[in-house]
């Protein structure tokens, strides 16, 4: 999945490609998994060294719910704005103060750019920070580990704190445990 910057003729390209979901294998270190193609529709503007990429990423991802850890899908549509400059500019010794511009540069190798890498990093940056299957999901039973979106189990749910028994048995109404 590589863009040869040196086979774009003139100052603008559009690039448009289309990937399997098998493309995107499974990665130990992602959160989430591709469930459908994954669509690009980008714009790439040569300037010298200096490359525009912007467009759109379109496909769905597969996640666990935070809560109950059910497995759905939330569709993506990533708008892509990326200024890619030579690896060579890449000047990252020493301690700096990142800028706004800064969080939008990416590097290239080899007149190429690793479009896995940076479709990758649109869906990392994506993702929330807690999915949710649904707003009001119910999760888990801390006790019996049943998913309380799907049954309701009859576990008592209360933590009794066993230091304070006894004071709680002073409480009128209260049954010693």
């Amino acid at each position: 999945m590589l863009l040869d910057l040196r086979e774009i003729r003139g100052s603008e390209e559009r690039v448009d490609r289309s990937y399997p979901a098998a493309t995107f294998g499974p990665d130990p270190h992602d959160e989430y998994s591709v469930a459908d193609r994954v669509s690009l529709a980008l714009r790439v503007r040569k300037d010298g060294d200096k490359c525009h990429v912007s467009g759109r990423v379109c496909t769905t991802l597969n996640l666990s719910c935070s809560r109950c850890l059910e497995q759905f899908g939330i569709p993506c549509d990533l708008a892509v704005d990326l200024l890619y400059l030579p690896h060579s500019a890449n000047r990252g010794d020493g301690e700096t103060e990142i800028a706004e511009d800064d969080l939008s540069t990416a590097f290239y190798r080899d007149g190429r750019i690793d479009l896995m890498q940076m479709v990758r990093e649109q869906f990392q940056l994506a993702l929330p920070m807690k999915p949710l299957c649904r707003g009001d999901c119910r999760g888990l039973c801390p006790v019996c580990g049943s998913n309380l979106n799907e049954r309701r189990c009859r576990c008592d749910t209360q933590w009794h704190d066993p230091r304070l028994a006894a004071l709680e048995a002073l409480l009128p109404g209260r049954q010693r445990r």
